[in-house]
């Protein structure tokens, strides 16, 4: 799974998730939103375009540290992008570095960050939980924006409540729930 992510810039740096990362970002209050922005399809220069403003706003937000590095959410056993397409795998926080020469929008979102190059849909949090940053794809282009403390959210923590009992009730993930389960009661 790491080899497309390294073609795209973004180095996995295994088992190095902080302890106290929030397991999932689900929801949160809409005046937490910031530095949102949209590119079209038709810009002729939409991929690198793209990719310039998730830098400027992953830099200026504070989501990557001195050190390149930040959280990214992966499947959690799928090995190839098409695979975990097909399954739907839980996604999960993985620590990885931004490499010096990197394509996040193309070759990135054409592998585990979207469906293909231009057309992202991906999560990306700080490793403090500070800001919570997402990519998705629209009718008539991709956008990039970012929530300030997704941990202190309500919302985020009614929609987390809300996740846990819904894989509760059809038994599966437990894995997940456990986590997320720890996660909340610790939060409290």
């Amino acid at each position: 799974m790491f080899k497309p992510l390294l073609r795209a810039g973004i180095e996995v740096i295994p088992d190095a998730v902080p302890s106290s990362a929030i397991p999932h970002v689900l929801g949160y209050e809409r005046q937490r939103v910031f530095g949102f922005c949209l590119v079209d399809y038709d810009d002729p220069r939409f991929v690198e375009r793209l990719n310039k403003v998730w830098y400027e706003l992953a830099t200026s937000s504070g989501l990557i540290d001195e050190n390149r590095e930040f959280l990214l959410m992966l499947p959690r056993k799928a090995r190839t992008a098409s695979e975990h397409r097909r399954k739907r795998t839980t996604h999960v926080w993985h620590r990885v570095r931004l490499l010096e020469r990197w394509d996040v929008m193309g070759a990135g979102a054409a592998s585990f960050l979207g469906t293909r190059s231009g057309h992202p849909g991906f999560a990306m949090l700080a490793l403090d939980n500070s800001v919570w940053l997402l990519a998705d794809t629209y009718e008539s282009g991709a956008a990039v924006y970012a929530v300030r403390d997704p941990v202190g959210s309500p919302g985020g923590h009614r929609e987390l409540e809300r996740e846990l009992e819904r894989l509760a009730r059809r038994n599966e993930e437990r894995e997940f729930r456990r986590e997320l389960s720890l996660w909340l009661e610790s939060s409290r």
